[in-house]
């Protein structure tokens, strides 16, 4: 059997059995060409090999005689852009290659060794390595030019976004970032820390919606031993935690009216009042709040504070919809298909033009999640290399076809167990979620009534999902 030509690939052998090396780098040169295999005999030789030379994939022997081949997993895991393992393991220690996995290994084969089947492997192994070093790439090409990993795109709306940002970094105000579900908040708010001068510093991101009401003043003020039941030692807030770094606030429309007076009072005085104390504490901490709520709304219905948004509103960034950002729909699906192939450890996938064209015309309420989400199962259902429009139709719906009774017909799972469940719980989710919404016609606190859930939980589901209560209000 001969596969398709692999070109500037190299593959490194090691083993303590010189005649094994010789003969599987004969048979396996003859199945992979373009790949250059190189061999070590023995586990230091190896390590050795590693230190001073680039190899895409390992094919590593567990039992040898100078060093186990785990003590060389881990070297060779320890380095800078370690290439791709693959161990081999007699029938007698599958459990050592199992463990070998949790440690870092890709893949592992049994001795004896069927060489058409370690050949597709090592060919799989080959695209992973080069998966992983091209994103690699495109993540040091992003930092050069000062963009923070996820936000995407070169259309002038984005361009004007990443200025925005890098000016509003070097100082040292309150930032108030504002836009819908999906457009990257949480983006801008890692860029604003990263870019300032507190970068070296703790960055608190604070999910406001998801602490519980009667903990929210003690995740973010801290308290003492005592100050209430429960209470079993002092403990630090978040605010504390973040000194001399930046807390971002997300949801900051979700605090109680309570907690909002007393977030107040650390915009103005710079200290928190920790709960169980008589005293306050001082802190150096550059608050980031976001939010994809309308706070004039809440001022005006007495749910926001006026002067704490005055407070937070000293400058603020605006996060664009996808659909206006719609040039930049190619560049985002590719990244995110690229993260999406390395976290399934599955071979290069790319999306055809029909494909792109597809995800350019529809429509994205949800914004650049959606369409995260949307990649993220197209290719775990598709089972080409080629990602074309049949496939989003699939991911959609998580099956399209009937059988003759009319039934849907399941899709066979495929992927890891995790994300495969993942997939069609957020299909059904984001059915319920919109369904009872519409049924609502965009009234949170009733959708949230009628599902039996508090309104923070529903909000967080549709913050995951990339639903917005706007778009069903009539």
């Amino acid at each position: 059997m001969k596969l398709s030509t692999i070109t500037e690939a190299t593959v490194l052998l090691i083993d303590d059995e010189a005649d094994l090396l010789k003969g599987m780098t004969r048979s396996l040169s003859r199945r992979l060409e373009g790949v250059t295999f190189k061999t070590a005999c023995g586990g230091l030789q190896g390590i050795e090999y590693c230190q001073h030379n680039h190899c895409d994939v390992v094919l590593l022997d567990i039992q040898m005689n100078d060093i186990n081949g785990m003590k060389v997993l881990e070297h060779i895991q320890a380095m800078d852009s370690a290439p791709t393992v693959i161990m081999m393991t007699a029938y007698g220690s599958i459990e050592l290659a199992v463990e070998a996995m949790h440690k870092g290994a890709w893949d592992f084969v049994t001795k004896p060794i069927n060489l058409d089947n370690l050949a597709r492997l090592l060919a799989k192994a080959i695209e992973r390595s080069r998966l992983i070093q091209d994103n690699q790439e495109l993540v040091q090409q992003l930092q050069k030019s000062g963009t923070p990993i996820g936000f995407i795109g070169d259309s002038k709306v984005m361009r004007q976004l990443r200025n925005t940002i890098e000016t509003i970094a070097a100082s040292d105000y309150t930032v108030l970032i504002r836009g819908e579900s999906g457009t990257g908040k949480e983006i801008a708010a890692h860029m604003v820390h990263t870019m300032s001068s507190r970068t070296n510093k703790p960055f608190i991101m604070v999910n406001c919606p998801a602490i519980p009401e009667h903990l929210l003043e003690s995740e973010l003020f801290g308290h003492r031993k005592g100050a209430f039941t429960g209470a079993d030692n002092d403990h630090d807030g978040m605010f504390v935690q973040a000194e001399g770094g930046t807390i971002c606030l997300d949801e900051i429309g979700d605090i109680p009216v309570a907690t909002q007076t007393k977030l107040l009072r650390v915009l103005q005085n710079k200290e928190v009042h920790v709960l169980g104390s008589g005293a306050t504490q001082a802190v150096d901490v550059r608050i980031v709040a976001s939010t994809n709520q309308n706070l004039e709304e809440k001022i005006k219905d007495g749910s926001f504070r006026q002067d704490l948004f005055y407070r937070l509103n000293v400058v603020t960034i605006e996060t664009p919809r996808l659909e206006s950002i719609r040039e930049d729909i190619p560049l985002l699906a590719e990244s995110f298909l690229q993260q999406t192939c390395v976290e399934l450890q599955c071979g290069v996938k790319t999306l055809s033009m029909p494909a792109l064209e597809e995800l350019s015309r529809r429509s994205w309420p949800g914004n650049a999640r959606q369409l995260q989400n949307m990649i993220r199962r197209a290719a775990i259902f598709s089972k080409g290399e080629t990602i074309g429009p049949q496939n989003f139709m699939t991911s959609d719906t998580a099956n399209q076809e009937e059988d003759e009774n009319g039934r849907p017909l399941q899709l066979p799972p495929e992927g890891p167990y995790k994300m495969v469940k993942e997939a069609h719980i957020d299909t059904f989710t984001k059915r319920y979620v919109t369904g009872i919404l519409e049924k609502t016609e965009g009234n949170i606190s009733e959708a949230a009534r009628q599902a039996g859930l508090t309104r923070a939980a529903l909000q967080k589901m549709m913050k995951r999902q990339g639903i917005s209560g706007e778009q069903f209000r009539r």
